[in-house]
Formats: structure tokens, sequence, C-alpha cells
């Protein structure tokens, strides 16, 4: 597979320097291959997230290399903290042998940042400020070969050439949809509208979830608002605080997020600080594209990472863990391949890579499809919050389930429960 490589063609292309897409870049980079990551805006560039990391992606971070001690701007966490149906619950995450006990919060306008430059040390090429536009398709095999794109402020017209290219340009992935790949409409899809406030809960050390959104506008007129809430202590004077939906609730179309978010915001304790005159950015949304919605992974040249292949969990709409895990799998599979030594032994290689994401978290997100359907009816929502909260045994578990925290091999009862339902659900 190897070329002659000049300044616009590499081994690997990859379209995005996301967390996917600088984790691919990293791992192939590290493993001796050419990569091209091409990114369309400048860091630091800002991107919307809830900041809050869990043990999984933590992982991942170390995995890298990446320096997340405090010194170098990390916050830790211990746990999650729980609140819905009159309860409070804090649950610290889970002592496991497969992922540390913390999580961490770090700002997206330069976490992505920091990935990006670890893949360039790798070796990776980082052209930031080019917009990608159609792919180069070769007429005989109908295989990728490369992308058309604009660099720099001058929106200088380039050619970038490989075998493989990776789709790692988030949800909307204009990439795959110029090779075919439309999005599922019967996977969930969420959405999630944040902001930051300037507020004295910076320094909360556990991320919090509200099961329960209440618009509390005087007595007679409260009213229980889709969705949940977040609160993320980011250690620098600010909390980021947003919300999050899913499509299968009735209301998904209905209202405006970011009104939603506000009337939630003014129901909270006024030394919170969660009022206008404190916000120090505007309220921002982004998709949430969930359980595979855009298949195949895999298809004549292309590989599919993060968002870009609906990798975020249904369960708790976290990308971040997955968008990581799939590009060092991604990675891993485009080494073996360029190591084949026909151009069919690199497709039989090169199709493993759907396969193996099956094998990971199929039969979980079929469970988490099945979760998201129940929770959108706001009668099952309520039950559940004001039942389950009460039982902190039953909230450990579900906790585990909702962050997909458990040891593969070994750990104890909670983690045989989740690990088997996994296994036994549908791949699909």
């Amino acid at each position: 597979m190897t070329q002659p490589l000049t300044e616009h063609s590499a081994d690997v292309i990859v379209v995005g320097a996301g967390p996917a897409g600088a984790t691919t870049a990293y791992y192939l980079a590290k493993a001796g291959l050419d990569v091209l990551l091409l990114e369309k805006t400048a860091f630091p560039r800002e991107k919307v997230c809830g900041d809050g990391l869990t043990p999984r992606a933590t992982k991942q971070l170390v995995a890298m290399g990446i320096d997340i001690s405090e010194e170098a701007g990390w916050l830790r966490n211990k746990g999650l903290r729980i609140i819905g149906g009159g309860v409070r619950l804090q649950l610290d995450w889970p002592e496991l042998a497969s992922y540390p006990d913390y999580g961490l919060v770090r700002k997206r306008d330069d976490f992505d940042e920091q990935l990006a430059r670890q893949a360039q040390k790798a070796g990776a090429r980082l052209y930031e400020r080019c917009n990608v536009g159609a792919p180069i398709v070769d007429e005989r095999t109908r295989r990728i070969t490369g992308v058309h794109a604009k660099l720099g402020e001058e929106k200088t017209p380039v050619t970038f050439h490989a075998p493989l290219v990776v789709a790692a340009d988030g949800n909307s992935s204009r990439l795959s949809l110029a090779m075919g790949l439309h999005r599922r409409e019967d996977r969930p899809m969420g959405v999630a509208v944040r902001t930051y406030f300037t507020s004295p809960r910076h320094d909360d050390d556990y991320l919090e979830s509200w099961l329960e959104l209440w618009d509390r506008r005087g007595p007679g007129e409260d009213r229980l608002l889709p969705g949940y809430g977040w609160i993320f202590g980011m250690g620098d004077g600010t909390s980021n605080v947003g919300l999050g939906v899913l499509n299968t609730s009735d209301s998904f179309k209905e209202l405006d997020w970011r009104e939603v978010l506000k009337a939630w915001c003014a129901s909270m304790p006024e030394e919170w600080g969660y009022t206008e005159e404190n916000m120090t950015g505007p309220i921002r949304g982004a998709a949430l594209p969930m359980a595979f919605n855009r298949q195949p992974h895999y298809t004549r040249g292309l590989l599919l990472v993060g968002d870009a292949g609906g990798l975020v969990n249904p369960f708790n709409g976290e990308g971040i863990a997955y968008a990581m895990e799939s590009g060092q799998i991604a990675a891993d599979v485009i080494v073996q391949a360029t190591a084949r030594a026909t151009p069919a032994q690199r497709e039989l290689a090169l199709h493993r890579y759907p396969k193996i994401l099956k094998d990971t978290y199929g039969g979980y997100y079929t469970l988490g499809r099945a979760f998201v359907k129940l929770i959108g009816n706001p009668t099952i929502m309520k039950l559940a919050a004001q039942r389950g909260l009460t039982h902190p045994m039953l909230m450990r578990f579900t906790l585990k389930m909702l962050a997909n925290l458990t040891d593969p091999t070994g750990g104890d009862a909670m983690d045989r429960i989740i690990n088997g339902l996994s296994k036994v659900a549908p791949k699909a």
C-alpha cells in the first residue's frame, strides 16, 4: 500500500482533528505510517460539550501520554451526583482493574488541541484551516483515493491523496454523505445545549446530573421539562451548565432548547450564580449521534470514527471516550491491513473494523436504544427517578450500566450481569 509520498500524499488521510481524528492519527503515526490530519478550523477552537470526562475517557488520555495532572490544568472528579425525585445521591466512580477511579474536566477549546498536538509529536502532519470538500473516487473501483480541499485563509485549492481515508468530521460528516453513507433514522439522536456561568460552584469534585428539570415560575406554576441536566465545575471560576434531550421525547421538535435551559437555570438557588449577568458565553447547541447511526463503518477505502459513525453512548450522551476508542481501533486495523501483501488481503483486514465495533459496542448500544425509548416517556422517567434513587445498590448498578464501566473479565456480580446482557443483546 505504501506509495511514493509527497507533501500532499500519504498512507492515510484523516479528515477532522477532534478527539476521534486526533487519536486515529496519533496511533497511525506512532506505528510508522505517514498520515495527514486535516482540520477545517484553527486551534484553539470551540466545541459544544459538557466538558466532563468519565474514567473511560481518562483511560484513553493516559494511553496517549497526555499530562493529566492538575498542574497541567486538569480538574479531577470523584464520581457522579444524581438529583431527582426529591433525592440527592452521590456515587463514586467504581474501583475497577480496567479503568481509573476518577474522571476529568477540561474545556473543549483546548482539549482537542492537546490531542492534535500529541498526534503531531508522534509524526502526523497537521493542516489547520483545511476545509475538505468532495472525495476523490476512482471511477473503476469506486474507492476513495483522496480528497479535494481549500487551504488557508486564501482558500487555495489542494488535492490530497491516500489509499485510505478516515472520516472523523463529526455528526454531519460531509465526507460520509458524499460517499453515500446516510444517517439511519431508526437510531436515537440527542441534542445538547450548554453555556458557562461564573459561579462559586466551579471547583465541585463531582459531576452533577439532574434527572428532572423543573421550571419553577411561582406557586402552582411548576412544570416538568423534558430531558436531563448537568452542572460541571470547571475549576477556573466557571460552571458548565447544560441539558440534553432525546428525539424519543414528544417535545423534541417543539421547544426552543435555549429557552428551556434559561428556564431551568432561573429555578436554581440564587447564590449559585446561574443568571444571565454571570453568563460568560452564549448558549450553544450540538447534535449527539447515537448507537451506530451511520453504517457501514468501513466501505471502499473509507473508515468512520467517532460522531461520524454515530458512536455516542445512548445511555449517557458520552461521545469523547468512544471517539477515542474507535480511533484507536481503526488505527490498529489500518496498521495491520497495510502490512498485508495483496489488495484482497488488505480488504479482508479492513472489513474487520465494523465487526470489531459491533463486537465491542453492538449489544450494549442495543440495550441503550431500548433505554432511550423508555425514558422518552416522562411518566416512566419520573417514576424511575423517584423509585430508583432511593436504592443506593440499584443506583450503583445503574451508574456502571450508564457509564459503561465494568471489568470485562472477572469483576463483581454487577459487572457480570451487565457484560452478560451486552453479550446476549443483538449487535445491530
